[in-house]
């Protein structure tokens, strides 16, 4: 039989030149190339879509030992209140948690992201907040999602701000609707308006705790300060419950020095009550809408979704750690 030298083991028979080099082991090359596959950006994607899905429908993200309220509140307009909203509430309720969310944005985007129809002559939450129709009378269930169901906003509600003024007990007629609401919840999410009117303020006192969604921009924090202030003012003399719980950074752009100087100028003011889940720019986020859906059902392994339910993670794990109460 030929040999053939090799420097680094000897004499070697061409019968067996074909076995492995022994610093691979004995995988075998099916292994190896499942190994290689794993890394690919598509299993990765797959694998992310898989788990903010959750096929299995079981409960992965841990439910509050209380109903927690949570007004997603700013006044600056186009810094992801309503994407915020929506996202976190899909992502609660796929994951085991029974969530009602409230659009009491006129402009009905909500229940634009959540496919529900709130176009003149819907039942909204118009008709809770004026008429006193009960709340559970105007909520829809919101399609592919058991545990979620939204009360929508109508364009009605554009002129319940001038309608309330003359109400009694105005600022607290959200407050009595949420808490006459007959079914079991684990979250309440207000989607409130860009604005620090009325509709906010009723937020804020039927709210136990305030959201604030801060876009990565120095127009961002200007501002800042008087939603806090108004916070404070309602705390004093309407809601003594409510508190800034969660602070989250949106459309993060990690290429700009901005950014980071901004993210590092909210966490060293607000501490701990930022979320460590930053959400990037992502177009899937911005298209999802256009669909009637969130981004968490629209394209579930992108990098919008897969921050939102980071995100959702670490609120539901918050909540899991709340006193009991009512």
């Amino acid at each position: 039989m030929d040999t053939v030298q090799d420097d680094s083991y000897g004499d070697v028979s061409r019968e067996t030149s074909d076995i492995p080099h022994p610093r691979l082991g004995d995988v075998s090359r099916e292994t190896r190339a499942a190994d290689i596959d794993e890394d690919l950006p598509l299993a990765q994607e797959a694998k992310r879509a898989v788990q903010v899905l959750n096929p299995g429908g079981g409960a992965q993200l841990p439910r509050p030992t209380r109903r927690r309220i949570m007004a997603v509140a700013n006044q600056k307009g186009g810094v992801g209140k309503t994407t915020t909203t929506v996202n976190i509430a899909v992502s609660l309720a796929l994951h085991g948690n029974r969530v009602l969310v409230i659009d009491l944005d006129p402009q009905g985007n909500a229940s634009t992201g959540l496919g529900v129809d709130h176009h003149a002559g819907v039942p909204s939450i118009y008709e809770s907040l004026i008429d006193n129709v009960p709340l559970h009378e105007v909520v829809a269930r919101v399609e592919g999602i058991p545990n979620l169901v939204c009360a929508p906003a109508t364009i009605d509600l554009a002129g319940a701000e001038i309608e309330l003024v003359s109400v009694v007990a105005r600022e607290s007629r959200l407050k009595r609707a949420i808490e006459a609401y007959p079914e079991e919840l684990d979250y309440v999410l207000i989607d409130c308006p860009p604005s620090l009117g009325l509709l906010t303020v009723n937020a804020l006192v039927a709210a136990e705790e305030v959201m604030i969604p801060i876009q990565c921009e120095y127009y961002a924090l200007e501002g800042l300060g008087q939603l806090i202030r108004n916070i404070d003012l309602v705390q004093a003399h309407l809601n003594p419950k409510i508190e800034v719980s969660t602070i989250l950074l949106t459309m993060y752009d990690r290429r700009t020095r901005l950014a980071d100087q901004v993210e590092q100028e909210v966490r060293s003011y607000f501490t701990d009550k930022v979320l460590q889940a930053v959400i990037p720019r992502n177009v899937r986020v911005s298209e999802a809408p256009s669909y009637g859906q969130s981004v968490m059902t629209y394209d579930p392994g992108s990098r919008g979704a897969t921050s939102y339910f980071e995100a959702a993670q670490e609120i539901a794990q918050r909540g899991a750690k709340l006193g009991g109460g009512a």
